[in-house]
């Protein structure tokens, strides 16, 4: 099993502060993928490609015979609009009001690691392609590689694989699960047009205020009937808007935005519909045109069973520490995207008991995850070889 050395992980922690330093949001990481590009020619991959699915890069290293697998380990390249907090770092974030508050950073050294690796001892056989993702957490940036045949028809992955940290569980445990890892998530938009008039004269309009508030109250109601779901259903009203700030107007429209989650594709749909119903009678029912769509939608990530084993294994062979989620997760994914085309799995590493969670201002990568997380992809190499 190769290993990385004191100078290797040295770089690659400055490379993960680095990037810390230098966040990017969702569809615009072209500096952070430069940075990217840069590092891995440390590593002489056979071949780079960039520009995958908007900024993605891939790096693909040979085996030493052609013949055999594709696997590919993936990373994301986007932080969040989170200001940072934590200004005790000496690679605090210098873009106000962005921050890595997810890990990425971690996630994209991790993977560099792992070229790291291949770089000194190449894969068997098949190829092993390193795939740094745009725009995770918009969950648009999977979707868009998928779109890009360079990625489908060259790179052509047999197996696909992913990690996330996970705060609040031992450091370096590695969590995996069967079948659902992570709950299907949607943005709902709801706009309603009525007719706008001047205040002194309200019923000159149509003001969709009433409306508005009967729909939160209707989605709320739908939410709390849990036995119409088969499992976990969510849906949390994130913002409502009547007009706009002017005394002196009746309003003509109104938005009312919900985010919908599920353990189960079945159930979102289930509740995309029920939702649907709703809106379309309360709007009939004061004469109201309705517009529904729906943004930042992430299928659930579910595993393959052979590929979950390949990681359990691998975490058996390197005496980590493991358990197996009991529930799905409730955050989304976009990996899911991958998983519904290709075989592959998605897993956890434990960041730390007191660490702080996922998207919160104070949050920052532990370093120490970098060397597991690249001898578990590394390991897992070996044992879709070996089956």
């Amino acid at each position: 099993m190769h290993h990385l050395s004191p100078t290797d992980f040295a770089n690659l922690v400055q490379l993960r502060q680095q990037l810390h330093q230098y966040p990017e949001l969702s569809g615009s990481e072209t500096e952070t993928a430069r940075r990217i590009v840069t590092h891995l020619q440390n590593y002489s991959p056979d071949k780079i490609y960039t520009g995958l699915g908007g900024t993605g890069v891939a790096a693909v290293f040979q085996g030493e015979d052609p013949e055999g697998p594709t696997i590919v380990f993936r990373a994301e390249l986007d932080a969040l609009p989170i200001a940072e907090t934590n200004q005790d770092l000496s690679y605090s974030s210098v873009h106000e009001g962005t921050g890595h508050k997810c890990g990425h950073d971690g996630h994209m050294a991790i993977l560099t690691a792992l070229g790291s690796m291949l770089h000194h001892k190449k894969p068997a056989r098949g190829k092993v392609v390193l795939l740094y993702q745009p725009a995770e957490e918009t969950g648009a940036g999977a979707w868009a590689v998928l779109q890009d045949e360079r990625f489908t028809e060259e790179i052509k992955p047999d197996y696909v694989f992913g990690l996330h940290n996970l705060p609040g569980y031992p450091m370096h445990e590695v969590v995996v699960r069967h079948d659902v890892f992570a709950s299907a998530s949607t943005g709902m938009i709801v706009e309603l047009e009525g007719k706008s008039s001047h205040a002194a004269e309200p019923e000159n309009g149509v003001n969709p205020g009433e409306a508005m508030a009967e729909i939160v109250l209707g989605f709320n109601r739908i939410i709390q009937q849990k036995t119409q779901f088969e499992s976990l259903t969510l849906l949390t009203i994130i913002h409502a808007r009547l007009g706009e700030v002017a005394f002196g107007t009746n309003p003509g429209f109104a938005t009312v935005m919900a985010t919908l989650r599920a353990y189960q594709p079945h159930d979102l749909q289930k509740l995309k519909e029920l939702t649907h119903k709703c809106v379309e009678e309360i709007a009939a029912s004061y004469s109201l045109k309705y517009n529904i769509r729906f943004t930042e939608e992430f299928p659930a990530t579910i595993n393959h069973p052979t590929e979950v084993e390949a990681i359990q294994r691998t975490a058996v062979n390197l005496q980590l520490q493991q358990q197996v989620a009991v529930q799905p997760f409730r955050w989304s994914e976009d990996f899911g995207h991958f998983t519904a085309r290709y075989n592959g799995a998605f897993f956890c590493l434990g960041a730390g008991i007191n660490q702080a969670q996922l998207h919160h201002s104070d949050y920052d990568f532990p370093d120490e995850l970098i060397p597991t997380g690249a001898a578990l992809f590394y390991g897992i190499i070996h044992e879709i070889l070996n089956q």
